[in-house]
C-alpha cells in the first residue's frame, strides 16, 4: 500500500507519464474511509485509473498549486471537503471560526468561502477544455436553487456559480466510476445524461425512458415567490425520500438544471467493497511537521457500520445526501476493519465509536420493500413508527457481542447518536419481537463511555413537530429507565441531552419552558446549539420563507440577533452573569 500522489515528484517516482483524474479537495489529504476525497480516489484507483490529489490548493497566489500536476486525461474532481465550506468557516452568529478540524494543527484559512465554486472557476480559466465534476456535501446540498444563510440570498444551483460540467450528489463511488468509464470510451461530458445521482445544466432537456420527469418552480420564480421556493424544496425532499424517484428539472434563466434520481441499486456488498479499499488510514506524511489533523484524531478509532437515516429530522442533511434507506455493512466487513485498527501501534483497545448517522439503525428496513418503493414520507419513525418498519435490534446486539469478544478490544463505545424513539415506549409485542429493551440494556452496560449523548432537541411540541422529533415525554421515560439501569448495575453513568435554540417556531417563551423543564429534571446543561441554516434542509427553507413547507402555514422565525441571543441565554439560567 502507498499514498496516492499529491506532488509531481511522487508522480515521477511512480513512473507515470500521465494522470487520468485529479481530485481537488478543501481538506488535507487523509487516506481514510471517512474522508470523501480518499474514498473517491481509491475507488477510481481500484478500477484501474491513475488518480492524483491536490489537497487544499492555494487560491490566492499565482495558482501554481492548480497547475503543478498538469492536465488530467479525463477530468478534475472538485470538492470543498467533508463539510460545506461556509459551515466550516462560520458559526451560527456568522463569526469566523478560529480553527479548521480538517487541516493540520487545526489551522484556519486553508480553503476559501464557497470553495467548490472557487476551485472550479479557477480550473475553468486554466484548463477550459478539461471536464470538471463537482461533488461532496457542498455540491450535493446546493444542487438546486437554495437559501444561503451567509449571504442571506436565494442562490441558484451551484452548477451555475461553479461553471462545472457535471455534479455528482450523495455518496458517489459507483457513479463516479461509471462517468470515468464513459469518458475513457470517448464519450463527451455533455452527452453523459443517463446516470443516476448526477445533475447538469442544459439548454434542452434530453428525453428519458428511465425516469418520470417533474418540473419544479424556476429559480426566477423562486426569487419572487417564497411560496414557490417552499414548493420546490418540498418536491426535492419528496423525491429524495423515494427508493424509485423522479428526475427533477428546474429552469435557471435560459438553461435547465436537470437532477437525476438517487441510485436505488447501491448495496451492502458495494459498501463493503468501499471500506475494503487499501487506505493507509493516516494523513499524508507531508503533514507530520505541521501537526495532527484534529478530525482524523477524532475518528481514527471509530467504525462506521451503515449509511443513510430514516429519522427525517427537518434540520438534517443526511437523507438528502446519503438517502433515507439504510445500507449496512456486513459483520465480516466491520470485524475486518476493527482487526486492521487493532494493528495500529498506538491503539490501546478502545473504539471511540461503533455507529453511524443514527447509531441504532443497523440492518433496519421495510418489512414489505414494495411498499417502501412508493413511499414518499420523510420519516419512518415520526410522528410514530411505521407499521411496515422492521426495527429489530438483534443484528446490532449480535454485532456488539462479537466485537466485545475480540481479544484486542477492551471497550467499544457508541459515540454517535442513538434514536431512543426506536426503543422507548414500544408496545409489549414489538418490544419482545424487536428486542428493544435488550438493546438498551446492552448499550448501557457495555457501550457507554460514562456519558450517553442523545438529542431530544427541544421540549415544546410546536417546535418538535416542525423538527420532526418525538415528544419530550419520551426523553423523560428514557431518563427514568437510564437511572433504573444505573441502580441495577451499580453505575453512575450520565445521560446528556442536546438542544437547539432559535429553530423556526421557537420563541423566547418556548426556550424558557425548555429551561424550566430541564431544570426540573436536575440538569444544569452547558451546551445548546444555536440553529444554523445549512443549505437545502427543510428547516433552512422554513427559516428563509417563514412558511411551513408541509402545510404552507406561516411560521414564527427568530432572525433578530438580539432575540437569538436571548433564546440562547435562557438555556443558561444557572449562570450568575446571565
Amino acid at each position: 500500500m502507498a499514498f496516492l500522489p499529491i506532488t509531481k515528484k511522487e508522480i515521477d517516482y511512480l513512473g507515470w507519464d500521465y494522470v487520468d483524474i485529479i481530485i481537488i479537495s478543501g481538506d488535507a489529504y487523509v487516506d481514510h474511509p471517512s474522508f470523501g476525497h480518499a474514498v473517491i480516489a481509491r475507488t477510481l484507483e481500484k478500477e484501474g485509473f491513475r488518480v492524483a490529489i491536490i489537497p487544499q490548493p492555494n487560491w490566492r497566489d499565482d495558482l501554481r498549486d492548480f497547475k503543478k500536476l498538469g492536465k488530467p486525461r479525463l477530468f478534475f474532481g472538485v470538492s470543498s471537503g467533508v463539510m460545506d465550506s461556509m459551515v466550516n468557516h462560520y458559526t451560527a452568529s456568522k463569526r469566523i471560526r478560529s480553527d479548521d478540524a480538517y487541516t493540520p494543527n487545526g489551522e484556519a484559512g486553508y480553503r476559501p468561502d464557497y470553495a467548490t465554486s472557487v476551485y472550479s472557476n479557477i480550473l475553468k480559466e486554466i484548463y477550459p477544455e478539461t471536464p470538471i465534476i463537482i461533488g461532496g456535501i457542498e455540491a450535493s446540498m446546493r444542487r438546486n436553487a437554495h437559501y444561503d444563510y451567509w449571504s442571506d440570498t436565494l442562490k441558484p444551483s451551484i452548477l451555475v456559480d461553479s461553471k462545472a460540467d457535471l455534479l455528482v450528489y450523495g455518496m458517489g463511488e459507483k457513479i463516479i466510476v461509471e462517468i470515468a468509464k464513459q469518458l475513457k470510451k470517448g464519450k463527451k461530458i455533455k452527452d453523459i445524461t443517463n446516470i443516476n445521482q448526477i445533475a447538469y445544466l442544459t439548454k434542452e432537456v434530453p428525453k428519458s425512458e428511465n425516469w418520470e420527469t417533474i418540473e419544479i418552480p424556476s429559480y426566477d420564480e423562486c426569487l419572487t415567490s417564497k411560496q414557490k421556493q417552499a414548493r420546490s424544496i418540498l418536491q426535492i425532499e419528496t423525491t429524495s425520500n423515494k427508493i424509485i424517484g423522479e428526475r427533477l428539472i428546474q429552469k435557471h434563466g435560459d438553461d435547465y438544471v436537470v437532477v437525476n434520481p438517487f441510485d436505488p441499486n447501491f448495496s451492502s456488498e458495494d459498501l463493503d467493497k468501499s471500506f475494503a479499499l487499501p487506505y493507509e488510514r493516516q494523513p499524508h506524511p507531508k503533514y507530520f511537521k505541521r501537526g495532527k489533523v484534529p478530525a482524523f484524531e477524532m475518528i481514527k478509532y471509530s467504525v462506521n457500520i451503515h449509511r443513510g437515516c430514516f429519522g427525517g429530522c427537518s434540520f438534517c442533511t443526511i437523507a438528502s445526501h446519503q438517502g433515507k434507506q439504510i445500507i449496512s455493512r456486513s459483520e465480516n466487513s466491520i470485524l475486518k476493519e476493527i482487526n486492521t485498527i487493532s494493528k495500529d501501534p498506538d491503539f490501546k483497545g478502545y473504539l471511540s465509536d461503533l455507529g453511524g448517522p443514527s447509531a441504532n439503525m443497523y440492518r433496519m428496513k421495510g418489512i414489505n420493500i414494495d411498499i417502501c418503493k412508493t413511499c414518499k414520507k420523510p420519516s419512518c419513525i415520526f410522528p410514530k413508527i411505521c407499521p411496515n418498519l422492521n426495527f429489530d435490534h438483534k443484528p446490532l446486539i449480535d454485532l456488539y457481542k462479537k466485537v466485545r469478544e475480540l481479544p484486542y478490544i477492551k471497550k467499544a463505545f457508541v459515540g454517535s447518536g442513538v434514536r431512543y424513539d426506536l426503543f422507548i415506549d414500544i408496545d409489549k409485542e414489538k418490544e419482545k419481537k424487536y428486542r428493544t429493551n435488550e438493546y438498551f440494556e446492552t448499550l448501557f452496560q457495555h457501550h457507554v463511555s460514562g456519558r450517553l449523548k442523545v438529542a431530544p432537541e427541544h421540549t415544546e411540541k410546536n417546535v418538535l413537530d416542525l423538527m420532526r422529533k418525538p415528544s419530550f415525554d419520551q426523553f423523560v421515560t428514557l431518563k427514568q429507565k437510564f437511572e433504573a439501569l444505573n441502580k441495577k448495575f451499580k453505575l453512575r453513568q450520565q445521560l446528556i441531552p442536546y438542544f437547539i435554540s432559535s429553530h423556526p417556531a421557537c420563541t423566547i417563551k418556548d426556550m424558557k419552558n425548555l429551561a424550566n423543564k430541564t431544570k426540573e429534571l436536575g440538569y444544569q446543561l452547558e451546551q445548546v446549539q444555536d440553529f444554523t441554516p445549512t443549505p437545502m434542509t427543510i428547516s433552512t427553507e422554513i427559516y428563509y420563507t417563514g412558511i411551513n413547507i408541509m402545510t404552507q402555514e406561516k411560521v414564527f422565525v427568530e432572525k433578530n440577533p438580539e432575540g437569538k441571543k436571548k433564546q440562547n441565554s435562557a438555556f443558561f439560567w444557572w449562570k450568575p452573569q446571565r
